[in-house]
């Protein structure tokens, strides 16, 4: 078996496979390549074979590794269970963060988690034993940097099960964030697919200084980009700006190119990210990186004419950039934090700060906290507490000892800050608030990644903004939307003081990181007598049945189930929330269907008319009622279809459920990959307007599926209520090995077959 370390060796490996690959590319293309090109190139299946047609074009892969989390890792390993592999094919790591909830503080909240999700975990980490997987305990830390700890390593790709995997691309990887099935291919041994993307260069000049923070960077990005403007490219950073900013600090840039709807973001690597592999153990890593540094940059022609060679290229001087607020409801509404407090006013937002929140897998290094720390110890000198309550998230068990020798987590727990444990926590919805009641329209500041409605607490009226976590803390101070720390005094004791800019922060510790694996557990050394037991009564895990293959007949007269409209994410196809206890139970998380989705033609989220009886219910419940009857549905949805978490769920439950398929003006990417795993069609309108002519009674019809095939439109019936019937005609993005997961009910059903 091998290692699931990150070793030297394979290290060695795939520079040798870039080696190999790239003068290959480079004959075939002609022309200079791109950081993001080498690497991405580099790990192509058949680099001699392989059509390159950015935007076009679907790319064979073979990443070096995997990477999961708990909540979505259930559904994984469910799946690759059924796949008949004895191991998987490359090393893989399972990391607890998303069952904690965040409410008492670390510890007690660590102990009810384990306690309240013991069953999830045990099936985890034997799973995780039997099939020659790293195990990491619940405490030990957040997904994203515990992996830049320890396993990430320039010129490498991974994939995640979780949107946020391209946080790695601080150290100079291509990560990618995909769906649970998408893992089981690459475990199972099969190439990953994904579309060619374009390439946008974002040009950094200058130095951040002050209150500027690489936060700041990708905030202006998403404004610059919005939500949208990413999708099936990469992100790639580039020019003199780079080299100031830490190997940390690139990491949250690159993390929160995901909320552009980006593949991946990528920084190249340089002596910032050297010294971080060198202070995290992994010297023999940063050497061959030296040695090699021409896979890890853009070759010199491409500086000197970007234009060229990008597909688009945007200019960032961080001489000049501000530090900036997003939000609310989404992270591409921008401004500067001298214009929020007029913003509010002019929306009308809750100008009172009901809590300030640091941390999360985007902002929770040594250095972001250290910048934290700082503004805490001005407000400290002057006797100031903050006027709202403070929640810290440390990233890692890491983070949390060396922040904790070095007194940065007593300087924000002596102005009132609670450490919680090293988890996701309140960032993905796991936040246990007693403060409001549902539908309270409230304000949040965080230093997260992801701002949706319902996204952190579940209500849909908490308006949550984002800035650098420097910023959150220091705002807390003042506790207001209108208050500008950059600016404005604070007055403590009869006194008034300004903050000063936080000083330069160490991103590598003085002392050194107090290294750490406490919680990791490796495979078996004797695989074979581990038994993976799944209680058939539990109501947490469920062994999954396959999906019905396709009958070979068209979809005739299928009820709508629901159009949406507006901003449908995965958060609102299946919100997370009290909802991750059953991310292990197909059939019971399955009742969170569409229960955040406003639909056309109701006024609740999440109801819909039942056309067999005329009554409105729960969509989950009309749903099952269709399922019953034996009538599969479909799904309609409005542009961006399914951005944000790469939850599979959100694919999952509309197929376990009867969805046939899902037509759209667009959709995000990952969604988009997770729907056709799962054997449900994914449609566009061909004519954007078209949307406007379902009804809500309609009963639809998709033909011509006998000769599905790429780039062949597919012709939809709508059959109104009063018997009218209009034809339109839909797009989709099948290849033909998509083709037969449609065929086989589902890609797993084919992986199955093929391993038999």
């Amino acid at each position: 078996m091998f290692s699931v370390e990150t070793t030297p060796e394979m290290v060695a490996q795939t520079f040798k496979r870039l080696g190999k690959n790239l003068p290959v590319i480079r004959k075939r293309s002609g022309k200079p390549l791109l950081l993001a090109e080498k690497i991405l190139y580099g790990h192509l299946v058949d680099p001699s074979k392989q059509e390159l047609t950015r935007g076009k074009s679907i790319l064979q892969l073979n990443p070096d590794r995997v990477v999961m989390q708990d909540a979505t890792a259930q559904m994984a390993l469910l799946q690759f269970m059924v796949a008949g592999r004895k191991t998987t094919a490359v090393p893989t790591t399972v990391h607890c963060d998303h069952l904690i909830r965040a409410q008492m503080g670390a510890k007690e909240d660590t102990l009810a988690a384990i306690k309240e999700n013991n069953e999830v975990y045990a099936f985890l980490e034997s799973c995780s034993k039997k099939y020659g997987i790293g195990f990491w305990r619940p405490g030990s830390g957040i997904i994203h940097q515990v992996f830049l700890e320890q396993y990430a390593f320039p010129g490498g790709m991974v994939i995640g099960t979780d949107s946020h995997t391209p946080n790695a691309g601080g150290l100079c990887m291509v990560a990618v964030g995909v769906g649970g099935a998408d893992a089981v291919d690459v475990m199972a041994g099969m190439p990953w697919e994904v579309l060619a993307p374009k390439f946008v260069g974002v040009r950094l000049t200058g130095k951040l200084n002050g209150w500027s923070a690489p936060k700041d960077v990708i905030l202006k990005v998403c404004e610059k980009l919005t939500v949208k403007g990413g999708t099936n490219k990469i992100i790639e950073y580039f020019g003199p700006g780079c080299a100031s900013i830490s190997a940390t600090g690139k990491g949250t840039i690159t993390n929160m190119g995901a909320e552009l709807g980006a593949t991946t973001s990528i920084f190249p690597y340089d002596n910032r990210v050297g010294d971080y592999l060198n202070a995290t153990e992994r010297r023999e890593i940063a050497n061959w990186a030296e040695q090699h540094r021409e896979f890890l940059e853009d070759d010199p022609e491409i500086a000197k004419n970007p234009e060229k060679y990008f597909d688009e290229v945007i200019e960032i001087n961080l001489d000049k950039l501000e530090p900036h607020v997003v939000g609310p409801h989404s992270p591409d509404v921008s401004r500067p934090i001298s214009k929020l407090g007029e913003d509010a006013k002019k929306n009308n937002y809750p100008v009172e700060i009901r809590y300030a929140l640091i941390g999360s897998c985007t902002n929770s290094s040594y250095e972001d906290i250290e910048r934290a720390a700082d503004v805490a110890r001005q407000a400290a000198r002057h006797g100031a507490k903050t006027k709202i309550p403070l929640m810290i998230t440390p990233g890692s068990e890491q983070v949390f000892e060396t922040t904790r020798r070095d007194g940065q987590l007593q300087a924000l727990e002596s102005v009132g800050g609670k450490i919680l444990a090293n988890a996701c926590g309140p960032c993905i919805g796991q936040w246990q608030r007693s403060d409001i009641k549902k539908g309270e329209s409230n304000t949040i500041l965080t230093s997260y990644n992801r701002n949706f409605p319902r996204r952190n607490d579940g209500n849909p009226q908490t308006l949550a903004f984002i800035g650098s976590p420097e910023l959150v803390v220091a705002v807390s101070f003042g506790g207001r939307l209108d208050f500008d720390p950059t600016r404005d005094a604070v007055e403590t004791g009869g006194k008034k003081w300004k903050f000063q800019p936080p000083g330069i922060a160490d991103d590598i510790p003085k002392k050194g990181f107090i290294l750490s694996k406490k919680g990791y557990e490796p495979p078996a050394e004797d695989p074979g007598r581990i038994e993976v037991k799944v209680n058939s009564k539990s109501d947490r895990l469920q062994v999954l049945t396959p999906f019905e293959p396709w009958d070979g007949n068209d979809f005739e007269k299928l009820p709508l189930l629901i159009k949406a409209k507006g901003k449908c994410t995965t958060d609102h196809i299946s919100p997370a929330g009290p909802w991750l206890q059953y991310r292990g139970h197909l059939d019971n998380i399955s009742n969170n269907l569409f229960v955040g989705a406003t639909n056309a033609f109701q006024k609740e989220a999440g109801k819909t008319k039942n056309i067999l009886t005329g009554g409105v219910d729960e969509v989950p419940k009309v749903a099952r009622a269709y399922k019953k009857e034996g009538l599969r549905w479909v799904a309609v949805g409005d542009e961006n279809y399914g951005e944000g978490s790469s939850r599979e769920h959100a694919a999952m439950e509309p197929r376990h459920l009867g969805c046939a398929a899902v037509i759209v003006k667009s959709f995000a990417r990952i969604h988009e990959t997770n729907l056709k795993k799962q054997g449900v069609l994914p449609l566009t309108f061909a004519n954007a307007a078209d949307y406007d002519k379902i009804q809500e009674e309609d009963r639809i019809s998709v033909t011509g599926l006998n000769v599905l095939k790429p780039g062949r439109p597919v012709a939809v019936l709508l059959c109104h209520k009063n018997g009218s019937q209009e034809k339109i005609f839909c797009n989709h993005s099948l290849t033909v090995e998509q083709v037969k997961w449609f065929q086989a009910g589902g890609a797993l059903n084919l992986i199955r077959r093929r391993q038999n």
